[in-house]
Order: C-alpha cells, then structure tokens, then sequence
C-alpha cells in the first residue's frame, strides 16, 4: 500500500545516505525487513533494525543512526516510543533518524499538526534519547564479538 511505500522510501533514503556505497561500485545491497507486528513506533523501530542489519553485514557506514518517534499529546505533553493506542490518541507523530556524529537530523516525517516550538522540543527529546540507542547498539555489538 501507500503507507508502505512511503515507509520504504524512507527507510531506503536514510540508508544511502550513510552506506559508503563509493567503496563498492557495481554492488547491490538489498535490505529486507520483515514487520511481525506492530505496536507503535513502526518506522523508528525499522530504521533502528535497519542500522543493526547494515552494522552486522559489515559495511563500511559514514555513521550509524537511530529511530526515534515521537508523540505530541493533545495537552502537550511528548511521549517517546509511543505504543499504537497513544499514537492513536495523539495530536502528531514525529520520527527522527539521528546520526550518530553530533546527533544530525537525517531524516524526519509528522503525521499531524503541530507548532515550530513543539516540532524543536520533539526534536531535542529525540536527540537525547538517541544517546540510550546508541548505548544500546554499543552494548549489542559488545555481547555478539565478544570472545566469551
């Protein structure tokens, strides 16, 4: 459907935009991303699985980056990783990919309406919790190469 082609888009124009693809002329790389279910935060949750792929393929990345969504409230109030029934309930829906070098905006999508202001506050939100994915990558790499 439409939706998911727009996810893909997406996800494919983030991927290429940190992929050193340059180091691999002629080469193909298919990314495939199977959703066994959703319970919110789908897009943030595929580009986090898509870094992970990328990361443990082995291919040379200017940065990783994250996924994050976030869910702007009707009184105002910014819900991180929100579950469907609160994106239901929200105001709008923002994600973010985060570049893992100085926290840059690689790609970012709403779904509502909101102001300038709450758009910066998501943002910065986003930026900080993509300090714990980060943790969360390093820590997952660390337990798969480690020699125990």
């Amino acid at each position: 459907g439409v939706l998911e082609r727009s996810r893909e888009q997406l996800l494919r124009q983030t991927c290429e935009a940190v992929v050193l693809g340059v180091l691999h002329p002629r080469t193909a790389i298919s990314l495939v991303l199977q959703v066994l279910s959703d319970a919110g935060s789908l897009l943030s949750c595929c580009l986090n699985a898509a870094c992970m792929a990328l990361l443990d393929a082995g291919l040379p990345l200017a940065t990783l980056f994250c996924g994050v969504t976030c869910a702007l409230q009707p009184n105002g109030t910014i819900l991180l990783d929100p579950t469907a029934r609160q994106e239901q309930e929200a105001r709008a829906i923002l994600t973010f990919a985060i570049a893992s070098s100085e926290r840059k905006v690689l790609m970012a999508t709403t779904k509502g309406s909101c102001s300038v202001e709450e758009m910066q506050q998501c943002l910065a939100a986003a930026q900080r919790a993509a300090n714990t994915i980060f943790q969360f990558y390093r820590d997952s790499v660390r337990r798969r190469y480690s020699k125990s």
